[in-house]
């Protein structure tokens, strides 16, 4: 394109003043959208409008058969030491706690119990990450009443820091889920697992109210 002479040198000057004004609008919106905070992650809350103690109380009473039968309650005992067997007697060769949960020195919970169940009557159940819960959050249930379970359960300082989105999943974790693969010789829990977990969230989702006793 040909230069208009008579137009003088000044002519561009309006066309390269609103190219670099564009430029300068553009890296300004750049460096504000980086400095922007990103909106906080929504707390997951029970909705008020499902609330109902009866309901949940109900619910309630097939999560507590479960837990305190012996494929959830034998490890989660009173002491540091494991339960065994239907009758939930003390585990024969005395395995401890430990600070992780996974045992003490030599005896390690991994020792015997490999990452699938141990083929014969009455061996050692599998899974890759058994173990008691840790000592900093020994999450008893051995010995507790429904209404003391059913507050510890939705304690944070007692519960591992879960939140009720966290509760919910941990119906589908490993270990719960190893209580209905218990192998040979063993009773299964008083129900199929997709009945506790359709209790379990009932008595969540309606409030997880804690019963009187």
């Amino acid at each position: 394109m040909k230069q208009d002479l008579n137009k003088g040198p000044g002519y561009f000057l309006p066309r390269k003043a609103a190219t670099l004004l564009s430029v300068m609008i553009f890296m300004i919106a750049v460096a504000a959208s980086a400095f922007k905070k990103n909106p906080p992650a929504k707390e997951i809350r029970l909705n008020l409008a499902e609330r109902d103690s009866v309901e949940s109380v109900k619910a309630f009473e097939t999560v507590y058969k479960t837990l305190m039968s012996p494929r959830c309650m034998n490890c989660h005992p009173a002491g540091d030491v494991p339960l065994q067997g239907d009758d939930s007697h003390l585990h024969a060769m005395g395995p401890k706690r430990g600070v992780d949960g996974k045992g003490v020195f030599a005896m390690k919970c991994a020792n015997c119990h490999q990452d699938t169940n141990t083929p014969g009557l009455h061996t050692p159940p599998g899974n890759h990450d058994w173990h008691l819960p840790p000592a900093a959050m020994r999450m008893v249930f051995q010995g507790k009443s429904p209404h003391e379970l059913a507050k510890q359960l939705v304690d944070k300082k007692q519960n591992g820091n879960k939140d009720m989105k966290k509760l919910i999943e941990h119906a589908d974790d490993g270990l719960v889920l190893a209580g209905w693969n218990p192998g040979e010789g063993r009773k299964l829990p008083p129900v199929s697992h997709a009945e506790f977990k359709k209790a379990w969230i009932t008595w969540i989702q309606k409030g997880a109210y804690a019963p009187k006793k």
